[in-house]
């Protein structure tokens, strides 16, 4: 192999290891983001669980009795 051509390789060896440096960087950055969003989601549900009931318990204290 001339050395040209080793050259040349360890040169495109080398933009491929900051490359996938940097998509690893992306990735984490993106897990984190996800990471969040479900934590909110998670947040979100138990929120609107929460409403639900207590208007669920709302409806039913509200109501008429039948005799009426």
């Amino acid at each position: 192999m001339s050395e040209d051509r080793l050259i040349e390789i360890e040169i495109k060896l080398s933009h491929q290891e900051v490359t996938v440096e940097e998509l690893n960087q992306v990735v984490c950055q993106q897990q984190k983001k996800i990471d969040h969003l479900e934590a909110i989601c998670e947040a979100l549900i138990r929120h609107v669980k929460e409403l639900s009931d207590g208007a669920a318990e709302q409806r039913t204290t509200n109501e008429t009795p039948p005799h009426y």
